[in-house]
C-alpha cells in the first residue's frame, strides 16, 4: 500500500464508516468527515488513533480545506450524498431538488477540485466516486437523484483523460441497494417501515460489501485502475428497481 491518508465523507454511518474501517485496517490514517460529532467519536474511539474525526458539512469546501490544512491526502473517497425524497421532480420542493444535487454532484466535484493539485505534484493519488445504479437505469422519482449521479459518473469519465499520465487514479462504483439509513429522511424517518419495504423480503447489500470492492481496487498496482464497476444484490435487476417475486431466504 503506497497510500498514507484519505478522506472519506460520510464516515459518521452506513457506507462511508464500513469504508473507513476497512481503510484504518488496510495501514491509513482515514480523516472521517461527518456533521455529526457524536457518531464520528464513538468511530474513533472504536477504530484508534488513524480515525481522524472532520466536522463539517460536506457542501461546505472552504471549512473543510481550513480543517485539512497542511495534511496531504492520498485517497478521496466521495460517499456523502443524500435522496430528500421519492417522487416525481413536479411534486419536489425547489429546495428538495436544489439540496440533491448540491449534496450529490456539486459538493464531490469540489472536493475532487480542491485535493487533486496535491496528488498531480506528488504523482500519488486515488479518487473513488460513489455513484448509483440510478445514475444509468431508471427508479422513479429519483430525477435529481439520477441526474446528480450521472453527472458525476460523466465527470469522472472526463477527469480520466485530464489525469492519464499524471499518476492519479479514479474509480467509479456503483452500488445497487444498500441495507442503510440513507431512505430514512424519504420514508419521513419511519425506520421500521424502511425496514420492511427495503430490506425485509430481499437480500440487500450491506455496507461491508461495498467497502470491500473498495479496498480491491485500491489494492491493484499502481498502473492499474477500475473505472467503474457496478456492485448489485444478487436478487435485483437494475432498470426499475426490480426483485424477484417469489421469497428468498435470508443470507
Amino acid at each position: 500500500m503506497t497510500y498514507r491518508s484519505a478522506l472519506v465523507t460520510g464516515a459518521s454511518k452506513g457506507i462511508g464508516a464500513a469504508i473507513s474501517a476497512a481503510l484504518v485496517g488496510e495501514g491509513l490514517t482515514v480523516y472521517a468527515l461527518g456533521r455529526s460529532e457524536a457518531p464520528l467519536a464513538e468511530l474513533a474511539s472504536r477504530l484508534g488513533d488513524r480515525l481522524r474525526p472532520v466536522v463539517a458539512d460536506v457542501r461546505d469546501h472552504a471549512a473543510i480545506a481550513t480543517a485539512l490544512e497542511g495534511v496531504e491526502i492520498d485517497v478521496l473517497v466521495n460517499n456523502a450524498g443524500g435522496l430528500s425524497s421519492v417522487r416525481p421532480l413536479h411534486e419536489q420542493t425547489a429546495e428538495e431538488t436544489e439540496e440533491v444535487v448540491t449534496l450529490n454532484l456539486t459538493a464531490p466535484l469540489q472536493l475532487i477540485r480542491m485535493l487533486l493539485p496535491g496528488m498531480i505534484a506528488r504523482r500519488v493519488g486515488h479518487i473513488f466516486n460513489l455513484t448509483s445504479t440510478a445514475a444509468s437505469s431508471v427508479f422513479p422519482g429519483t430525477t435529481a437523484y439520477g441526474a446528480a449521479k450521472a453527472g458525476l459518473s460523466q465527470a469522472g469519465r472526463v477527469l480520466r483523460y485530464d489525469l492519464a499520465g499524471r499518476g492519479v487514479r479514479l474509480t467509479e462504483i456503483a452500488p445497487g441497494r444498500v441495507e442503510s439509513q440513507f431512505y430514512l429522511q424519504a420514508f419521513d424517518g419511519d425506520a421500521a417501515g424502511l425496514q420492511e419495504r427495503m430490506y425485509t423480503h430481499q437480500r440487500p447489500l450491506r455496507p461491508e460489501d461495498v467497502a470491500a470492492v473498495l479496498v480491491c481496487a485500491l489494492n491493484l498496482p499502481p498502473h492499474a485502475d477500475v473505472a467503474e464497476l457496478t456492485v448489485s444484490p444478487t436478487d435485483q435487476a437494475s432498470g426499475g428497481h426490480v426483485y424477484p417475486v417469489f421469497p428468498v431466504s435470508p443470507a
